[in-house]
């Protein structure tokens, strides 16, 4: 799927065991056999040429890893606490690509503008918000970062399941 996701077009058997064969070698049926499992399992479409395939992804990498992040959150018993723990997790170069993905969120929600421009920019961020308040500025929030494992293990052992005041359970 690598290298189907990075040439982005159309590929043959051929070209991606001729690829694959510059790092180690590997039979043209083994790719054949990996590529028609992808095709089997919905991962790539393929139309003939001639007595060949070009094979082409279905979708983006980056809507796969969305797909899977999406799955494992899902699959929290508490989704609050794991997001606290993703976030906390993060490199400062992943919570800047945290920060521009809500801003352009919030760009296509004309809803979830309306709130950010509702708040007021001197509330304090609560502990497990960081991003959320991080996306609305240039300088990262310190108060979230050293609060989050501790907001963490909180939610995990069940302390601390009282929302606090003006606070959702999704904005914690």
């Amino acid at each position: 799927m690598t290298r189907v996701w990075e040439w982005n077009r159309p590929v043959t058997v051929r070209e991606v065991l001729e690829d694959l064969q510059k790092e180690r070698s590997i039979a043209y049926t083994t790719v054949m056999t990996v590529l028609d499992n992808l095709h089997q399992k919905g991962w790539v479409r393929r139309e003939a040429e001639g007595r060949a395939y070009r094979y082409e992804a279905v979708s983006t990498r980056a809507a796969y890893s969305a797909a899977l992040m999406n799955e494992a959150w899902s699959a929290s018993d508490n989704p609050a606490a794991a997001l606290v723990a993703f976030f906390d997790m993060m490199s400062p170069e992943q919570r800047h690509a945290l920060r521009d993905a809500v801003r352009m969120v919030q760009i296509d929600d004309p809803e979830s503008t309306e709130r950010t421009e509702r708040t007021a920019p001197e509330q304090a961020p609560e502990a497990g918000t960081e991003a959320a308040s991080e996306a609305g500025s240039e300088q990262p929030s310190q108060a979230g970062t050293e609060q989050a494992p501790q907001a963490a293990q909180e939610r995990a052992s069940g302390e601390g399941d009282e929302p606090e005041a003006g606070t959702t359970e999704a904005g914690r």
